[in-house]
């Protein structure tokens, strides 16, 4: 665990520089496509678990408006602290942004052991999260326990192909794109982890058996950018 959060603490200030440049900014279109998978209206209480820098947090809140809560968790500081800086300058720079957006709170906490009470909120999200906790089905358990009955989970990642030849070229691109471009800003040495820890991750259809496993009543995966790279899994409780 200190290891994985010295990691994430060290990324922080080149996170969303590197996720633009080796995404060519399509991450932002499959984080507003989760949100609205779940479901994210006026007015609601929504959850994203190991927010990172914010991204996802922050169009929640444009989604639940004025009248509606998001709460960011991660249980990296620096993350958190990036993530603040940038709902605060997105606010500053445009008073009427700023008033169609929810509230936000910024915790630190840790995913196995969500400090909040049963059913508390309307929605959640984790992006490029789950693969990195200790204990996935732990993990899932406790996103569904906060959930309120009928509540959407979107769960955003690389997906592991199950294609050789697919698998092939995204580990070559991790190996000799990602890896290089991470090197140039300081952190080769951070982002190597990505393809083992990819490998590891669950496919679309062991995701789906360990949403229902958790309780999920309702679980589907969807494949993302070419080649179907990435997946979302959307879960309803």
């Amino acid at each position: 665990m200190t290891t994985t959060l010295a990691l994430f603490n060290d990324i922080a200030p080149v996170y969303d520089r590197l996720n633009d440049g080796l995404s060519l900014g399509l991450h932002r279109a499959w984080k507003r496509a989760a949100v609205k998978w779940i479901d994210c209206s006026p007015g609601m209480e929504a959850l994203d678990v190991c927010c990172g820098s914010g991204d996802v947090a922050i169009k929640m809140s444009t989604f639940v408006g004025a009248t509606g809560r998001v709460t960011g968790l991660d249980f990296a500081a620096n993350q958190l602290k990036y993530a603040a800086e940038k709902e605060r300058d997105l606010r500053a720079a445009s008073a009427d942004a700023s008033a169609r957006m929810g509230k936000i709170t910024w915790i630190e906490g840790d995913a196995l052991n969500l400090p909040f009470d049963d059913e508390s909120f309307d929605c959640a999200t984790i992006a490029y999260g789950l693969r990195n906790v200790s204990d996935i089905p732990r993990a899932m358990g406790e996103l569904r326990r906060v959930l309120r009955r009928g509540a959407k989970l979107a769960v955003l990642d690389f997906n592991n192909p199950e294609d050789p030849t697919t698998a092939a070229v995204q580990g070559f691109m991790l190996d000799n794109v990602v890896v290089p471009i991470a090197d140039l800003n300081g952190v080769a040495a951070e982002y190597r982890y990505l393809r083992p820890s990819i490998e590891r991750f669950p496919r679309g259809r062991e995701q789906v058996n360990l949403a229902r496993d958790a309780g999920f009543r309702e679980a589907k995966f969807y494949e993302l950018a070419p080649g179907g790279l990435m997946g979302c899994l959307v879960c309803t409780k």
